[in-house]
């Protein structure tokens, strides 16, 4: 993909690389006792990671819809996998387009659709690639990381070959390791797992992960095997939610609010811009949107609701000293036009409150007399509850107000397109109730 010559950009190349259902403990980059993620942990050292980066909502298009559009579910609308986005609603890709930048996005999980989800309308290009079939009974309902990384590819080849002058925003989303984990014995060796017996639902996770690495490495290095474009590409690494793994007896995500859940790995890497090293502060993906805008030197819009790192990452600011995060849990799917006319409203599960520096953390689900609250500095497992269990805080039930008028907003104001194909789609993917 080299070229000899390039012309010069005022405005970096953005590359955003998300992973489903990407837990940041299973990452070796984080401390991990496998060697999940060399590749990914090669990039990371090179940037910034956050090592306490969250989700505001355990599910994949409530979560990229917020990365996105840096506002939370309850006002962008998406609260649930079948809801889309408000029309009215602005994103980041939306406006590094109207700057000049050419924009494509390449996905693989069926929820983000552009019929269902509306995030398509956001960028230039918006392949939706399902060419596998990953679930029982789904025929090419998604698209493996090879697939994945070969269209991210043709794509970045298709522009040296025009010789563009515009910048560039990729976005890939890569569906592993989501359910049903399958095992990948390609790189079971590597990671100790042995296959001649039957390999656990944790094992197979893990494998996953190395696999999704291993095509997230081929599409780096397309990027860094020319210097001069990897000196103009601000990346980008996430996931856009965690998975519980047997924890608080559940397997999953979306259910509840605790830690395995809405804990993601999170890092910015762009050489020679971006201090190399950890930062401990709490983030959000909220923040990925505003923090984009800000490291390419435009202005965050004044309804983007999420923290602008781009001097923290700079070494010119200081991170927050304080800082109260939200965070919602919405039933998984919504599968017919009639069910979604009130489906925002009926399908509040849980919503939380963090509190940083204390890491004082309160989970509310609503119709219940008692939330349960966490510290998880003394208990990051969140396994000891508090005797007698508290009422909820004023300060949650206050934000629980407000959430549910934008959750009755949302449903008065979004549009509803659930077809009998994307229903049966979803049903297949497990996100039926």
């Amino acid at each position: 993909m080299a070229r000899t010559e390039r012309p010069t950009q005022r405005f970096p190349n953005v590359l955003v690389v998300t992973i489903d259902t990407l837990r940041a403990d299973r990452v070796s980059a984080y401390g991990y006792r496998r060697p999940t993620t060399p590749h990914i942990d090669k990039l990371l050292a090179t940037g910034a990671r956050f090592s306490q980066a969250r989700t505001v909502e355990p599910l994949t298009q409530p979560a990229l819809c917020s990365l996105w559009t840096s506002t939370p579910p309850h006002r962008h609308g998406a609260t649930r996998n079948g809801l889309p986005l408000r029309r009215d609603a602005t994103s980041a890709a939306h406006l590094l387009g109207r700057r000049g930048y050419d924009t494509a996005a390449f996905v693989g999980n069926w929820t983000l659709r552009n019929a269902i989800s509306g995030l398509g309308d956001h960028f230039e290009r918006y392949e939706e690639v399902f060419t596998r079939k990953r679930w029982f009974g789904l025929f090419k309902g998604e698209a493996t990381a090879e697939d994945l990384t070969d269209a991210a590819l043709a794509w970045l080849k298709e522009r040296d070959t025009a010789s563009t002058r515009s910048p560039f925003l990729l976005w890939v989303h890569y569906v592993e390791p989501h359910a049903p984990y399958r095992l990948q014995e390609r790189f079971a060796s590597r990671l100790g797992i042995s296959t001649g017996t039957e390999v656990s639902r944790s094992d197979r996770y893990d494998t996953e992960i190395a696999f999704a690495d291993h095509h997230v490495g081929r599409l780096l290095a397309a990027i860094q095997a020319d210097p001069e474009l990897a000196a103009q590409t601000l990346i980008v690494f996430a996931a856009d939610h965690g998975e519980s793994l047997g924890e608080h007896g559940y397997w999953g995500h979306g259910r509840n609010l605790h830690e395995p859940g809405l804990r993601i790995p999170l890092g910015f890497v762009w050489p020679g811009r971006i201090r190399p090293g950890t930062i401990e502060a709490p983030a959000l993906n909220l923040d990925i949107a505003s923090t984009l805008l800000g490291l390419a030197g435009m202005p965050v819009p004044q309804g983007f609701e999420g923290f602008d790192w781009s001097g923290v990452l700079r070494g010119t600011a200081d991170p927050p000293r304080q800082r109260t995060m939200w965070f919602q849990a919405h039933k998984g799917a919504v599968l017919s036009a009639q069910e979604a006319q009130e489906a925002r409203r009926k399908g509040l599960l849980e919503v939380a409150v963090l509190s940083s520096p204390e890491m004082r953390k309160e989970i509310f689900r609503p119709g219940e007399a008692h939330s349960a609250v966490f510290n998880l500095l003394r208990d990051p497992g969140e396994t000891h509850r508090p005797a007698p269990p508290s009422a909820p805080s004023s300060t949650l039930q206050t934000w629980l107000t407000g959430l549910r008028k934008g959750l009755a907003d949302a449903d008065r104001l979004a549009r509803i397109a659930i077809s009998p194909e994307d229903a049966e789609a979803l049903r297949a993917l497990g996100y039926a109730e």
